[in-house]
């Protein structure tokens, strides 16, 4: 059976994403700093038939991400997919932010990304597979009061973009799944300031789909970029 690797997979979208995938016949490693919903989770994508490992990784940690997805990997399962879905949102006028905002909001949506894959990807390569790297239409766009959030997108796309290249060679794809405005716990972080109509917002269920028809593309061609918005558009 395929394998796939999800952050951030306790709630939101990484949640829904697994409950598809498991219920799509794929064995799954699931990472997310919530270690009791972890458990609630894999107990149930167990029922399923499927083979669930997790591990409680804060991401927020550089010190604490590659021994924990070695031990995490050590439990018998190979992945084929890489998702990296965690991430976290800052709003406020962009020099406002303290250094110590601007670090952590990057450590989550940048370098943690670049930490999983770098202990991730060598385990890949032997038979294969694809790396999704879930981004915002704020890789593209500006927005007041979103900069911060606004410029790790961005990079996060370049990080994607650069990770293919050198990865053909391994047989590794990489790919980004570029978002509007999801219905998701990102809009109930304290750190997150904004009033929108969370019903015309793309569903996690949308998403979860959009990411399954992503990891199952044939080993012999790459959707570089997909862009799923809401019908009502940019928030």
């Amino acid at each position: 059976m395929p394998t796939a690797i999800i952050t951030g997979a306790s709630r939101g979208i990484g949640k829904a994403t697994a409950k598809l995938f498991a219920s799509a016949g794929w064995d799954l490693l699931l990472i997310a700093r919530d270690n009791e919903s972890l458990k609630s989770l894999s107990s149930d994508l167990v029922n399923l038939g499927r083979i669930i490992r997790y591990k409680s990784i804060d991401l927020s940690e550089p010190d604490n991400i590659e021994p924990g997805i070695t031990e995490l990997l050590s439990q018998g399962l190979t992945p084929q997919v890489l998702i990296n879905n965690a991430g976290v949102a800052w709003t406020g006028e962009l020099l406002s932010m303290s250094l110590n905002e601007w670090q952590w909001l990057f450590q989550m949506n940048l370098t943690s990304v670049f930490q999983v894959c770098a202990a991730v990807v060598p385990v890949m390569r032997s038979s294969g597979g694809i790396v999704i790297n879930v981004s915002s239409h704020a890789a593209r766009n500006t927005f007041p009061q979103w900069g911060s959030y606004c410029v790790s997108k961005a990079a996060l796309a370049s990080f994607t973009k650069s990770l293919a290249e050198e990865e053909r060679k391994h047989s590794i794809r990489a790919c980004t799944l570029t978002l509007g405005a999801v219905n998701s716990s990102l809009w109930d972080s304290q750190t997150v300031q904004g009033e929108f109509d969370r019903k015309a917002m793309l569903s996690v269920d949308e998403v979860a789909q959009t990411l399954l028809y992503l990891a199952e593309q044939p080993a012999t061609q790459l959707v570089e970029d997909l862009t799923l918005m809401p019908a009502a558009g940019a928030f």
